[in-house]
This record gives C-alpha cells, sequence and structure tokens, in this order.
C-alpha cells in the first residue's frame, strides 16, 4: 500500500450525480477493476502529495472547495507522477490541504511550461519572472515580437 491523498466535495463525495459517484468517508475501501485508461472506471484517482492535489484539482476533478483525505492504495497506473490510478483505495482520516496564493500558481504553472518549451525568447520571459525581475504579462508579448 502506498500513502495517497484524495480529494472529495465538501461532503465527502466524488463524482457526485454522475456514473461511479461515491461517498468516502475514514476506513472506507474502494475497489476497481485497473482496466482501460486511467481516467476511465477501472481506476480509483489520488495523488502522492497534498500540494499536487490542491495544483492539479482544476485540470482533473475541478471539485469547488474540495477535502483532502490521507489515503493508502495499490497504484496500478501513474501519470508522470502527477497523480495515479489505484485498483485499491482506502480513505484513513481528513488533512488540511495546504493554501495555495495565485502567484503561486502563476509559478507552477510557468515551470510546468518551462519543461517543454523551448522558445528561446519565452524562456528568458518565464526565467525573468520567476527571478521577480518581470511579473508583467505584457513581458512575454514583448520578448516574442
Amino acid at each position: 500500500m502506498t500513502a495517497l491523498i484524495k480529494l472529495t466535495d465538501r461532503d465527502g463525495y466524488t463524482r457526485r450525480g454522475l456514473p461511479g459517484e461515491t461517498l468516502w468517508s475514514p476506513g472506507f475501501t474502494l475497489r476497481a477493476s485497473g482496466e482501460g485508461n486511467l481516467c476511465g472506471p477501472g481506476f480509483i484517482h489520488a495523488y502522492v502529495d497534498p500540494l499536487l492535489a490542491v495544483l492539479l484539482n482544476p485540470i482533473h476533478a475541478d471539485i469547488a472547495g474540495p477535502i483532502g483525505w490521507r489515503c493508502e492504495g495499490v497504484v496500478a497506473l501513474t501519470e508522470h507522477g502527477l497523480k495515479v490510478g489505484c485498483t485499491e483505495l482506502t480513505t484513513l482520516e481528513i488533512i488540511t490541504l495546504p493554501d495555495v496564493t495565485v502567484e503561486q500558481r502563476i509559478r507552477f504553472g510557468i515551470l510546468c511550461a518551462r519543461a517543454v518549451c523551448d522558445d528561446v525568447a519565452w524562456l528568458k520571459w518565464a526565467d525573468n519572472w520567476l527571478s521577480g525581475e518581470d511579473h508583467a504579462a505584457a513581458g512575454a508579448a514583448a520578448e516574442a515580437a
């Protein structure tokens, strides 16, 4: 079993009103088949870190005001370490999720884009933004011109 983080809505639900709706509670275990792709019904989504859960929630489940659960699970698939797909997941207790500022979210986004971008002008702007030298969005457009 691997230590993991699960996000639910404020009432403990995932996929509320949709197929696969689940109410999580302390000690609850859910099992899945492990068939298909990571975003399908054959896997239960979780994260390896509370900060990643908070930062990636908007592009994954997009749960408004989520609560976090400390869990243990059997990891069958991983999405480059960003989220995992489990065939078994047990919620243990609710945890306090980290507060992330808008600036921290922007920094995370820039770092993610920087990892795959090869545009020299944009990379220069990104490095300047990350260093605190240039926090203007217009800086990126000016550099690219």
